[in-house]
């Protein structure tokens, strides 16, 4: 599951390995899998033993992966040594707590200068091998929250507290306190975004990764081109679909742009979208599969994590939401191709529906036991455990039909050499999927890994309150703008840092303030948070996602960031509606959210509408002047003012459809 700022599909597969390394890789990554299947199905490990084991692997990985100086630099001897130490690191860190728990425990707080030491070297390789998979910008803030706990009169650097405001001041703490806050504690390195990326995240991201060797991928782009292909703009319309259900299984918004967006972003410039409209359109598209159920990326798991809440919970209110982005984003791409008098693609240009279901019906199966294990409210876990068998079971099943029913009639009889070269076929794509599924968890394991250094730091110096009580008083208890400021924080992190990681120091630091200082709805404060976190993809300069596809459209990469970030309004405006229409998340009486829900969807719509100048025809400036007062007013929780704003909307869109209407009259046959 590969996040923000790593290569999207098989990080570090571009890296001019040697031989032995790609080996190498291949073993610890198929390692790492069969270790994570075999402790999330089969027996369950302590805490410590399960992140120490899982974070090794993944460092050991990660060092195997990224050459010193990056992906094109080949490995000179110099390199090679310092990579072999950093491996080495990795093995220590892990081996260390594995092989001395118990002694670890039993001196809790009165730490030996080994533990020390190994801690030292635990954190600075966690830094290191978070440069080389996720980025500079990660391992940069991580130094500076280290930097931060030393700074005080008692600190190791009292010097550096001098130069914190006056509000930031902390006593400082030493290099033992830090460490043992780290390495030996449950809030620092190996708190809990270590732990959700060592059970649930890894075992979702290894099923991600067998629905794509399976050839799952393929059936799903498939499926929404032969749903709507034929409609005006259908390739636009079938990414914004496909991108949602990639984008839910594959957990990064980069990846989701270079794989559909391949097929996509092509068919919709040979349509007529411009270049950087077909890449915006793709970006906005696979950042809303980072808040798409059932997976949200790793969001789902990290909310319940830390709202205590039933995983099953989130997902469920989790859902119109989603839905309501990507209304939005296909309202977008159906005005475009309206204003550009685009058609449909032609039916022989199209997958039929019923070839495509006919051939890849079976990949159903698996997405169908994962939602009912998750409804039976089985641990994510071991329902993605059950899954990944699920899957694997119909492949064999399906190849097996095939080679011994459906071959024979091809004239391919069955034979002892061909069972063989088709065993040794499956075993191949099997290495493959654990391999790749290891390989994609990578950046956003060792993402976790840092985002609990910050964790840490924040809880040992107080900085969450701080900062909570400096948003208290920047925003005068005004709730709006402290909305707009969680959303420039989490701007100005997400040019550092994955979404994952983002949205875990960012909860930590604003989450406090909005449930209790703002009275905000603690399921709903992770939620705006976690939404808020996406707009790094999206949003000039730092539009990652974006930049994805304007790589694949030949496009300028900042125009198509402002595509995107036009397209993926959502993100913005409804989280706002969630705060103050909380009843759509937490619900109500069942007329209040039906009106909750339908209001919002009309103020998208109208935003889009007036964003655009176009519904069903062309809309004045002065309509569109009027309907953002409108908008505005949906948003503001009083039945009357909602009301008013509601009809207005309808007045001005009713208006723009008996314009057309009669356009549509006035034109000659």
């Amino acid at each position: 599951m590969s996040e923000s700022g790593s290569s999207p599909v098989i990080p570090g597969s571009q890296a001019p390995h040697s031989r032995p390394v790609l080996w190498l890789i291949t073993l610890v990554a198929v390692g790492l899998s069969l270790f994570q299947l075999y402790s999330a199905g089969i027996q369950p490990l302590g805490l410590f033993y399960q992140r120490s084991i899982h974070l090794m692997l993944i460092m050991m990985l990660a060092f195997l992966m990224f050459p010193l100086l990056g992906a094109s630099h080949r490995r000179g001897p110099i390199s090679s040594v310092i990579d072999t130490l950093f491996f080495a690191g990795a093995l220590l860190t892990g081996g260390y707590l594995v092989l001395f728990l118990d002694e670890i425990i039993n001196r809790a707080g009165f730490w030996s200068q080994t533990d020390i030491v190994v801690g030292c070297i635990a954190t600075i390789t966690v830094l290191e091998a978070a440069r080389r998979a996720v980025g500079l910008g990660m391992t940069v803030i991580g130094v500076l929250a280290i930097l931060y706990a030393f700074a005080g009169p008692r600190g190791e650097l009292p010097w550096l507290g001098q130069f914190l405001p006056g509000i930031l001041e902390h006593r400082g703490y030493n290099l033992d306190r830090l460490v043992g806050q780290l390495y030996l504690g449950q809030e620092g390195i190996f708190g809990l975004p270590m732990g959700v990326a060592a059970t649930y995240i890894f075992i979702f991201v290894l099923f991600g990764a067998f629905l794509e060797v399976t050839g799952a991928g393929k059936f799903f782009i498939d499926l929404a081109y032969a749903a709507t292909g034929r409609q005006r703009g259908g390739p636009a319309k079938a990414a914004v679909i496909a991108s949602a259900g990639m984008g839910s299984i594959s957990g990064s918004a980069i990846a989701n742009v270079v794989t559909t967006g391949a097929f996509t972003i092509p068919l919709m410039k040979r349509l007529g979208y411009k270049p950087h409209q077909a890449g915006g359109i793709e970006a906005a598209a696979s950042t809303g599969g980072q808040i798409m159920p059932p997976l949200m990326g790793a969001g789902a798991f990290l909310i319940a994590e830390y709202t205590r809440m039933p995983y099953l919970e989130v997902v469920k209110v989790s859902i119109l939401p989603a839905i309501m982005y990507f209304s939005t984003v296909y309202l977008f791409v159906h005005i475009i191709a309206l204003k550009q008098g685009m058609q449909g693609m032609s039916r022989s240009e199209l997958p039929q529906m019923r070839d495509v279901m006919r051939y890849g019906w079976h990949f159903l199966l698996p997405l169908a036991v994962l939602i009912w294990l998750l409804v039976m409210n089985l641990s994510p876990t071991r329902v993605g455990y059950f899954a990944i068998l699920t899957i694997l079971a119909v492949a064999v099943l399906r190849f097996a039909v095939w080679f011994f029913f459906v071959a024979p009639r091809q004239g391919q009889p069955v034979s002892a050499d061909a069972l063989r070269e088709a065993v040794r076929s499956g075993l191949g794509k099997l290495v493959g999927g654990l391999e790749l599924g290891a390989r994609n968890a990578v950046a956003v394991s060792m993402a976790c890994a840092v985002a609990g250094i910050i964790v840490g730091v924040v809880g040992l110096t107080g900085l969450g309150l701080k900062f909570s009580s400096m948003m208290l008083a920047f925003s005068g208890g005004n709730l709006l703008l402290a909305l707009v400021m969680v959303l420039l924080a989490s701007l100005v992190l997400g040019m550092g840092l994955p979404v994952t990681a983002s949205y875990i120091v960012l909860i930590v630091l604003v989450g406090p303030a909005l449930t209790a200082e703002f009275g905000v709805p603690l399921l709903i404060a992770h939620l705006v948070v976690f939404w808020y976190s996406q707009d790094s993809n999206v949003t000039p300069p730092i539009a990652l996602a974006g930049f994805a596809g304007a790589a694949i459209a030949g496009a300028k990469p900042m125009d198509t960031g402002f595509q995107a970030w036009k397209f993926a309004k959502g993100l913005y405006l409804i989280p706002v509606f969630m705060v103050f229409n909380p009843e759509i998340i937490v619900g109500g009486p069942v007329p209040v959210v039906v009106w909750n829900a339908a209001i919002a969807f009309l103020a998208l719509g109208a935003f889009a509408a007036a964003l655009e100048g176009y519904l069903f025809t062309r809309m004045s400036w002065l309509l569109r002047a009027v309907l953002l007062p409108a908008i505005v007013a949906v948003f503001y929780p009083n039945l009357l003012v909602e009301a008013s704003g509601a009809a207005v909307m309808l007045l001005v869109l009713a208006g723009n459809w008996l314009v057309s209407r009669r356009e549509g009259r006035a034109a000659p046959g």
